[in-house]
């Protein structure tokens, strides 16, 4: 069988030559997903779907009509992400009694593009969390270590590309849902610009801050699938109608580490490298270094605010989703799992007055950013401050003393979800445990192709990406 962990460009290439079948990737991913069900990564499998479109893909290749680099590819999408004649129900019992009328553009787009379709994938209930300990569709497992959390609330898109199910899957980001299950499933994950990719068919958390987002194998694969989706959609008001100019292409023309020489890296003082688990720490410093020797200069820099971000962002997270469940937490509160009904209930608890301040928080802090990155190319953090977490942890031990999970999960990549900046977290390797580290590149607002270049360079001078779960 044809081992699904392969580059995107090295799978097209073997179609193109008859090397393979999307016929027979589809019955790899098919295979893989019963094989791991475990890991509960899937909540839907669309196997006749799936394989009649992998049919039409292989007919269409064979009479000339190429639809680029996901053409004939088996790719997942998470479950609160409409796809046609399927229920879109968002990990929750609220949703879904009817099926979705049409595809979500995101899904459109990745038609478009030759994607197959086989499934639909775990999530945190209604996108409110980061385990994808879902009470109503199994709890999601981490394919390093079935006993850790695989992050959220996208998870199961993480698992799903770790695993080798998919070469590539959809996950929705607002405080992080995407680079998160990057950075604890040892892949990579790109939370674009605020506007730059459609939401229209994707059912909302906090709706000023999310976005669709791809996961993948490398940077390269995620800018593939990118590329496919990013644009401007009239079904989407909060879009923008900035040029999208592909990034894979660019990423495939030169050398990798090309980018990497002269490249601006700035490192947030007092902040990026303090407050996290040793083994993440020393990571990221080694990460630094293996930049700095390929060509980078790195710069400390000072980002006023940046102590009192995710205290905002929490009161962002909370409000618009509990506004926008009002309704149904009145009428169906036994309908939600515990912990997502605690958030909405919390939710409820802020004024007005409070949200307008975070709100108000909020631009003033982007601003800051901005005028603090104006001489660097992409910011380096940890994505996370901790690797994978036991299932039911409730905090983690850092700097010698007890810390919040939801604010520990937000740390570093609420810089992104606030200012609306895109983000991309790559492996850099293993903690003690055999846990995947994260490092978060974040650039300016719609320049996605510069966090991708970096982190398409990182990866062509180390092998961290190269690492697999032990699987059976």
């Amino acid at each position: 069988m044809t081992d699904l962990h392969r580059p995107i460009a090295e799978l097209a290439g073997m179609l193109r030559s008859g090397t393979t079948t999307a016929v027979a990737l589809v019955e790899q991913s098919i295979a893989r997903i019963d094989e791991q069900a475990d890991l509960a990564a899937f909540v839907h499998v669309d196997r006749d779907g799936a394989r009649a479109a992998a049919a039409r893909a292989d007919a269409e290749l064979a009479a000339a009509v190429d639809r680029g680099p996901l053409h004939g590819l088996p790719v997942a999408v998470k479950d609160n992400i409409d796809v046609a004649g399927q229920h879109t129900r968002a990990g929750s019992l609220l949703l879904g009694d009817e099926p979705a009328t049409h595809d979500a553009t995101v899904v459109t787009s990745l038609r478009d593009a030759g994607a197959v379709l086989v499934g639909r994938t775990n999530m945190h209930e209604l996108a409110w969390g980061g385990t994808t300990d879902n009470p109503h569709t199994g709890r999601a497992r981490n394919p390093w270590n079935r006993d850790r959390v695989p992050a959220g609330s996208s998870g199961g898109s993480g698992i799903a590309v770790a695993a080798g199910m998919v070469v590539a899957a959809l996950g929705t980001d607002t405080g992080g849902s995407v680079r998160l299950p990057a950075s604890v499933n040892g892949v990579s994950g790109l939370r674009p610009t605020i506007g730059r990719v459609s939401n229209a068919g994707v059912v909302p958390l906090a709706w000023t801050m999310d976005t669709v987002g791809p996961l993948a194998r490398t940077a390269a694969d995620t800018a593939v699938v990118h590329d496919a989706i990013a644009g401007w959609d009239q079904r989407d008001r909060t879009t923008r109608r900035e040029p999208v100019h592909p990034t894979a292409p660019s990423l495939q023309a030169v050398d990798p580490a090309t980018h990497l020489r002269g490249l601006r890296v700035g490192v947030i003082a007092d902040y990026a490298l303090v407050g996290n688990q040793p083994d993440v720490t020393a990571g990221v410093r080694a990460a630094l270094d293996a930049l700095v020797a390929a060509g980078a200069v790195v710069t400390e820099i000072h980002v006023p605010g940046v102590d009192e971000l995710v205290d905002a962002q929490l009161v962002v997270d909370a409000v618009e989703p509990s506004a926008m469940h009002l309704d149904l937490l009145r009428t169906r509160p036994d309908d939600y799992g515990d912990d997502v009904r605690t958030h909405l209930e919390i939710g409820l608890r802020y004024s007005g007055v409070e949200y307008v301040q975070a709100q108000r928080f909020r631009a003033w802090f982007r601003d800051g950013l901005l005028e603090a990155m104006r001489d660097v190319d992409v910011l380096v953090t940890p994505t996370l401050p901790f690797t994978a977490l036991p299932h039911g942890a409730e905090s983690v031990e850092l700097d010698g003393g007890p810390a919040s999970l939801t604010a520990g999960n937000m740390r570093y990549t609420a810089i992104g979800s606030m200012a609306g900046l895109p983000g991309l977290s790559v492996p850099i390797g293993l903690d003690r445990d055999g846990l995947p580290i994260g490092m978060l590149l974040t650039s300016r607002a719609f320049d996605e192709t510069r966090a991708l270049a970096a982190g398409n360079g990182y990866q062509a001078i180390t092998s961290h990406h190269l690492l697999r779960p032990q699987l059976p």
